[in-house]
């Protein structure tokens, strides 16, 4: 199992950013040089050394210097897939940056965050965990995110009392007047976003108790399993589960993370007596059955988690895996749970 580094999608925004400043982004895949193909992965990996050099590369490519910047402009919620998904269904500002620091690992195993409150005002600090320094584009888009992050949570304009970064200040530091709405203290010992503690009690306006439950559940286990797989089938399942709610991905899209072509992933798992079919059938059925047995969740909630096109749809699936439909198989359990109280 790939572990460790950066998911690819904190590539995206770089792409993105590229776009929109009117680059191309071929151009710079020669460039830098990376390897496009790994950005048809939804879940592939990189060092977070290389996601350094792709955003200094980047800046140079575009010649921006505050590209880092720009970039933090760019990010959204499903840039962190499933961490940000459980961010976004989160009960309060400081439930969703407990969330990030509980599942950091999966978006980027360096980049961590903490907070401490005090008379008024709560200071976030973002830092590396291993020994490191984050370069001055990496920290400015992770400031930049996770300020508008707040705002996006909060529905609210969040002012700051302060800013700080580790690095010098460019010759130009106008431009952060638009982000922050201040100019940082640059050159301070870390990176450090100041403002009302009450912000961390601000309800997330797409809280959903549900949702999250699920969501989290998911993260967690991506989480645990990301360091545990063995086999090629134990990767297969563990990776087929990470990918949700993000995306479910294609038996093509499957075999080009794990670096080979179709036809020599099912041969690979043909050997372990299993298939890409067998394994995305295991992870969906698994969820599904745990769904619903927690029957505070609509069978549309589950339809969306598991990545279905549509309810009807998720309800043939299911049948056809069990010989029930969703609602005959909750009516089951049900039935079981009387006899055995009443046992």
């Amino acid at each position: 199992m790939k572990s460790g580094g950066a998911a690819i999608s904190m590539v995206y925004p770089i792409m993105k950013t590229i776009v929109r400043k009117g680059y191309d982004v071929e151009q710079f895949c020669s460039y830098a040089p990376f390897d496009a193909g790994l950005l048809q992965d939804a879940e592939a990996r990189i060092p977070a050394e290389e996601l350094e050099r792709l955003m200094i590369k980047a800046a140079e490519f575009t010649q921006d210097g505050y590209f880092g910047l720009h970039q933090g402009k760019n990010m959204e919620f499903a840039d962190l897939g499933i961490v940000g998904y459980v961010m976004m269904h989160s009960g309060s500002v400081a439930d969703a940056l407990q969330a990030y620091r509980r599942y950091y690992e999966i978006v980027c195993s360096d980049y961590m965050l903490d907070w401490e409150e005090g008379r008024g005002e709560v200071k976030i600090r973002l830092f590396m965990k291993h020994p490191g320094q984050m370069s001055r584009h990496c920290a400015e888009d992770m400031a930049c995110l996770l300020y508008r992050l707040i705002g996006k949570l909060s529905t609210r304009q969040i002012p700051l009392s302060g800013i700080q970064f580790s690095h010098d200040a460019p010759s130009d530091a106008s431009p952060y007047l638009t982000v922050f709405g201040r100019i940082p203290e640059f050159g301070a010992k870390e990176h450090v976003l100041c403002m009302s503690k009450d912000v961390m009690r601000y309800p997330v306006m797409y809280s959903d108790p549900k949702l999250l439950q699920m969501f989290e559940s998911v993260a967690k286990a991506t989480r645990d399993g990301l360091m545990q797989a063995n086999t090629l089938s134990d990767q297969v399942y563990q990776w087929l589960k990470q990918s949700l709610p993000n995306s479910f991905p294609t038996l093509r899209q499957t075999a080009a993370y794990f670096g080979v072509s179709a036809r020599t992933l099912q041969s690979k798992l043909k050997e372990e007596n299993t298939s890409y079919n067998d394994l995305s059938v295991r992870v969906r059925k698994e969820m599904a059955v745990d769904c619903l047995m927690k029957f505070e969740y609509s069978v549309g909630d589950i339809a969306y988690v598991l990545h279905f096109s549509e309810p009807s749809a998720f309800q043939n699936a299911f049948k056809k895996w069990t010989g029930l439909t969703p609602g005959q198989y909750r009516a089951k359990i049900k039935g079981e749970r009387s006899e055995t109280s009443v046992v």
